[in-house]
């Protein structure tokens, strides 16, 4: 069953056809990665699902409901949450703080900075907020300033200011870009228990070895379209996919 439907979208920006004909099912459940080289679409594709674009033609229907020509935060409430390419933190703010703004937000409809100083420190979101950061390995650093964090430290973090808002469908733009190889494997591994509970993931990332650790399915975007689609063992083998995305060589 499809939680997210994509049908014949396109994107123009003057002279650029940035996306073309693209079309998605994103299945209920499922960790979905979409791939191809710097330039691709991607990233305009996710901001098509989470209304910062608008495609020219096409339709985008989330759990059997048009996204188009709704306001970003509406469909943050329906169930959709975003992380970014560079973190999106409150680096001035302790992480339990950061937690609680989207925790009161997803509760009363509106992302305010200092939305929960209005309505007081309300003890059951309080505990569900130390309970994202304990589960996302950063329970013990739940007092401390965000932006002294290390960057696989403020990716956990975004995560687990996306969790609170307990999300059907979570779409990760590039979630490794720049960390180690072993904040890499653990942002797998977290990636991997949040999938085993069933909330859906669109991962667009470069690191081949994340793409294969996750992916139940993989899109691959050239030039805006959409070139292959399958199987993780598929692609790895599809020529179209290797000239593509990596000039012919072996993925």
């Amino acid at each position: 069953m499809s939680i997210l439907s994509v049908k014949d979208i396109n994107k123009r920006f003057g002279g650029l056809q940035a996306l073309n004909a693209v079309n998605l099912e994103i299945e209920q459940g499922t960790v979905h990665a979409i791939i191809g080289p710097n330039g691709a679409g991607k990233s305009t594709l996710l901001n098509c699902f989470v209304g910062r674009l608008e495609p020219d033609t096409g339709t985008v229907t989330f759990d059997g409901k048009s996204l188009l020509g709704i306001q970003p935060h509406e469909i943050n409430q329906a169930g959709v949450a975003r992380v970014f390419q560079t973190p999106e933190i409150f680096g001035d703010l302790t992480l339990l703080d950061n937690v609680l703004i989207p925790a009161f937000a997803k509760r009363d409809g509106a992302f305010r900075l200092n939305g929960w100083r209005s309505a007081g420190r309300e003890r059951a979101l309080i505990d569900r907020a130390g309970e994202m950061l304990a589960d996302v390995g950063l329970g013990a650093k739940a007092g401390e300033i965000a932006g002294q964090l290390s960057r696989g430290d403020k990716r956990r973090l975004e995560l687990a200011m996306c969790l609170v808002q307990e999300p059907k469908l979570l779409l990760l733009d590039e979630p490794t870009a720049g960390m180690s190889r072993g904040d890499t494997n653990n942002t797998i591994d977290l990636m991997k228990r949040i999938s085993e509970r069933g909330v859906t993931m669109v991962v667009i990332e470069h690191d081949m070895h994340v793409v294969f650790s996750l992916a139940d399915k993989i899109s691959v975007l050239a030039q805006g379209a959409v070139i292959a689609e399958g199987l993780p063992e598929n692609i790895k083998g599809n020529e179209r996919v290797q000239e593509a995305y990596l000039g012919g060589a072996h993925l």
